[in-house]
């Protein structure tokens, strides 16, 4: 079965910004969403903020393996229940890749818990992109290294706690490096945050950012049931049906049958 995959498009720079335009004419959401429905391993649909619930209704999301979020100008506009919404699946197992200025999103800060913050500069400058887990599924097929040669400049400090896998260092022309390929897990949840993406350069069309995306959304699917009962799982009465007996020795601060806050 292809991997259900929705690519979420904050859609606003696609419509007001004529060199965007003129890159993306399909917006950028389509764009991503056609290069990875490049393979039939894939099934990706888009979403934009001006949806109706962004898109992001329960039932689409109940239906989707991976979500791709890729936003910038608007994160403030993101409806909170929509982000708990996306939080809770994650949780249950829905893998999620978060592109370039997503790292300020509301649900990338919420599921890090940190500023997510960094140091940029707008000048068109060259990146090279290193691969420095040559192993991993996500860079598979992918060369040393790779380069755009326009980009948007993002610099350490990243305020992001420390990944479970550092996949890519990028090297820019003004001297700085960043950590651009990072995978994290949250519940079941998979998440990789991929840097590059800046809305005024043809990022991607490139194709080795393409194959980088497929490659993550398959490493990002979980096909196990999702863990539907995640978010109260440590605040209900244990499983009483005991192989082995156990004798109550101490005092019980509730009673038989009532459950409560640790």
């Amino acid at each position: 079965m292809a991997i259900r995959t929705v690519v979420w498009g904050e859609n606003v720079h696609d419509q007001e910004n004529a060199i965007v335009q003129g890159i993306y004419p399909d917006g950028m959401h389509n764009c991503i969403a056609a290069g990875l429905n490049e393979t039939d391993a894939i099934s990706a649909t888009s979403a934009v903020m001006q949806d109706p619930e962004h898109g992001l209704s329960i039932e689409r999301l109940a239906q989707t393996d991976v979500l791709v979020w890729w936003g910038h100008a608007a994160h403030g506009d993101v409806d909170d229940a929509i982000v708990e919404r996306v939080q809770q699946r994650v949780w249950e197992g829905m893998g999620l890749i978060v592109l370039h200025s997503g790292h300020f999103s509301k649900i990338f800060r919420k599921l890090m818990g940190t500023p997510c913050s960094l140091t940029w500069r707008e000048a068109g400058e060259r990146e090279r992109l290193w691969v420095v887990n040559r192993g991993h599924p996500i860079v598979q097929g992918i060369g040393p290294y790779f380069e755009l040669p326009n980009a948007e400049m993002y610099g350490e400090p990243f305020t992001v706690p420390e990944p479970m896998e550092t996949v890519l260092i990028s090297w820019y022309e003004g001297g700085e490096v960043f950590r651009s390929g990072l995978t994290y897990q949250r519940g079941a949840g998979k998440i990789f945050y991929f840097r590059p993406g800046h809305e005024t350069y043809p990022i991607f069309h490139n194709d080795d950012v393409k194959l980088i995306l497929k490659n993550a959304v398959n490493w990002a699917n979980n096909p196990a049931n999702p863990w539907a009962d995640v978010s109260d799982a440590p605040n209900r009465p244990a499983d009483e049906a005991l192989e082995q007996p156990l004798e109550i020795k101490g005092p019980r601060l509730h009673k038989d049958g009532e459950a409560g806050l640790r």
